[in-house]
C-alpha cells in the first residue's frame, strides 16, 4: 500500500506560493493541504503552480464566521463555500478530498443530516470526496458522539484526527476503544498531530514527556493503517498537522514558539515513513 504524505499549509500562508511548494517538493512530501478561502485573493494561482511541480492537494473547508444559531443561513454558506473550493479544480485536476468542518457541537441530529445531504450532493456532483473532520466546535467533537453519528449515518467518510478527542475527553480514551475501532472503519484520511489531556497539540512529541501521548497515537494510527492494508486499500493519506499559535505555545512574555512547527512535521512525516515502510513496497516511500 502506498502512503501519501501531505504538507499543511497552516503556518506557511505568508510564504511565496512557488517558494512554498518547492520547498514542500523537495522534503519529499506528495502534496499539500490548505484551506483556500481563507486568504482566497492571494491562492488565485495555486493549483496551476501545484501541477507545474508535481504536487497534489486537499482541500480544507471550515466555518467562515457564519452565524450557526441560525440555521439556514449556515446552510447557505455551506453550500456557498464548497461550491467555491470545487472551483479551484482545473485542467481537470481535482484535489484528492475536500476535508470539511462541518457543523456545529450544538446541531440537532436532523439539522446535521440536512448537512451530511448537502456534502454528499456536491460530491457527486464534482466527483470530489468530502471527508468529514473529526474536531472540537463539530458535531464530530467527542469519540462518543462521533459513534452515534456513524451508526444513524453509516455511509459518512472521515478525515480523523483523534487528538481533538483526547482533548475533549481529558484522557487517552482507554475506555472508548469501541468508538475509535468504528472511526477507524469509516477513515479515509489521517491528521497525525498528537493531542494531550488539556489540550490538541503537544508542545513537541520528539521530547521524553511527551512519550506517553506519542505512544498512543501511533498505536491508533497502526491500527488504522493495518486496517487499510487488511481491507486491500491501494493507497493512504496522511497530513502531518501540527500548528502554529495558538496551538503551539509561546514563550511567556514573547511570540517565539516553544518549538518549530517546520521541523515537527517533518519529523513527524519521516517518523510515519520509516514505521510504515513495510507497507509501501512501490512507491516513492
Amino acid at each position: 500500500m502506498k502512503i501519501d504524505f501531505f504538507y499543511p499549509r497552516w503556518g506557511s500562508e505568508a510564504i511565496d506560493w512557488v517558494d512554498f511548494a518547492q520547498q514542500v517538493k523537495v522534503e519529499d512530501f506528495d502534496g499539500i493541504e490548505v484551506f483556500p478561502l481563507g486568504d482566497a485573493p492571494r491562492n488565485e494561482n495555486m493549483v496551476n503552480i501545484l501541477q507545474d511541480i508535481g504536487l497534489d492537494y486537499i482541500l480544507l473547508h471550515a466555518e467562515l464566521n457564519e452565524n450557526g444559531s441560525n440555521f439556514s443561513r449556515y446552510m447557505d454558506a455551506l453550500e456557498r463555500n464548497l461550491y467555491a473550493l470545487i472551483s479551484y479544480q482545473k485542467n481537470q485536476i481535482r484535489p484528492r478530498y475536500i476535508v470539511s468542518q462541518t457543523g456545529r457541537e450544538y446541531f440537532t441530529s436532523e439539522q446535521m443530516g440536512q448537512c451530511f445531504a448537502l456534502c454528499d450532493r456536491i460530491a457527486q456532483e464534482s466527483g470530489i470526496p468530502i471527508l468529514q473532520e473529526t474536531h472540537r466546535n463539530k458535531w464530530s467533537y467527542a469519540a462518543h458522539i462521533v459513534n452515534d453519528y456513524l451508526k444513524i449515518f453509516p455511509s459518512l467518510r472521515l478525515a480523523l484526527d483523534l487528538s481533538h478527542w483526547v482533548c475533549v475527553s481529558e484522557s487517552f480514551l482507554q475506555d472508548q476503544q469501541a468508538s475509535i475501532d468504528l472511526a477507524i472503519k469509516h477513515a479515509d484520511h489521517l491528521h497525525a498531530r498528537v493531542g494531550h489531556p488539556q489540550g490538541p497539540q503537544v508542545t513537541d512529541p520528539r521530547t521524553i514527556e511527551n512519550k506517553e501521548a506519542l505512544a498512543h497515537h501511533l498505536a491508533w494510527w497502526d491500527q488504522w493503517i493495518a486496517y487499510l492494508v487488511k481491507q486491500g486499500r491501494s493507497c493512504a493519506t496522511i497530513t502531518p498537522e501540527f500548528g502554529p499559535y495558538p496551538y503551539m505555545a509561546y514563550v511567556p512574555h514573547s511570540r517565539s514558539p516553544v518549538a518549530d512547527q517546520h521541523e515537527i512535521n517533518l519529523w513527524m512525516m519521516r517518523k510515519l515513513k520509516q514505521r510504515y515502510n513495510h507497507f509501501t513496497k512501490g512507491s516513492n516511500s
